[in-house]
């Protein structure tokens, strides 16, 4: 007779899991996600959401590559408790690409460890070099 793991325990990642490309986008903005679709390459997945739970627990956080939060979209979440979350609760290191915003909420992300801040047509022009660089593994 074989001992079963409780149905509370947590589920581990398998190898093929944490090396799937995905990337988190926090964004309510239609037109920005559309803008995303032509210069996401094949074989990466974009998980949206407007809450990090949403996500899940902290540690399938991790199996995304990188974020990109959106700073213009003031009422879909607070991205101040996002960074805060993320670095200071969960002190995870994902690498943040922040779009937007205005020079004030920009520093106070920079406090919080936020990584880059890009306009809409910066963070466009940069995603190829990002999804190379992050791109590691299958």
């Amino acid at each position: 007779m074989s001992a079963q793991a409780p149905s509370d325990t947590p589920q581990v990642p398998t190898i093929e899991a944490r090396m799937e490309r995905r990337f988190i986008v926090m964004t309510t903005r239609e037109g920005f996600l559309n803008a995303l679709e032509p210069v996401t390459p094949a074989g990466w997945t974009r998980v949206t959401v407007t809450d990090l739970d949403d996500i899940g627990p902290w540690n399938d956080i991790l199996l995304h590559r990188f974020m990109l939060l959106d700073l213009d979209d003031p009422g879909a979440f607070d991205p101040l408790d996002v960074i805060q979350t993320l670095r200071m609760e969960y002190q995870i290191n994902l690498p943040v690409f922040c779009l937007g915003g205005g020079a004030d909420l920009q520093g106070e992300m920079r406090l919080s460890r936020a990584d880059r801040f890009f306009t809409e047509a910066e963070l466009l022009e940069m995603l190829p070099r990002f999804f190379e660089l992050y791109g590691w593994g299958r």
